[in-house]
């Protein structure tokens, strides 16, 4: 936990002044929802983004189920 909030605060906040609570709350759920767990590349993945990583487990399921069949 520790080091994701390393990262939020290296990558996304510390590019914004802070306004209040509020507004630091919609940077943080901005973040989460449209960049960390979407784009940026995690060691879990592969090294590669959630998106990607989907993309690729869905196309080698399907072609695993396709040749099953």
């Amino acid at each position: 936990m520790e080091s994701f909030h390393a990262i939020i605060k290296r990558e996304w906040i510390n590019r914004f002044r802070i306004k209040n609570y509020r507004h630091t709350y919609i940077l943080v759920f901005e973040y989460i929802e449209t960049f960390y767990n979407t784009v940026r590349i995690h060691s879990h993945c592969n090294y590669m983004s959630p998106n990607k990583f989907e993309k690729v487990y869905e196309k080698v399921n399907n072609s695993s189920m396709s040749i099953a069949s």
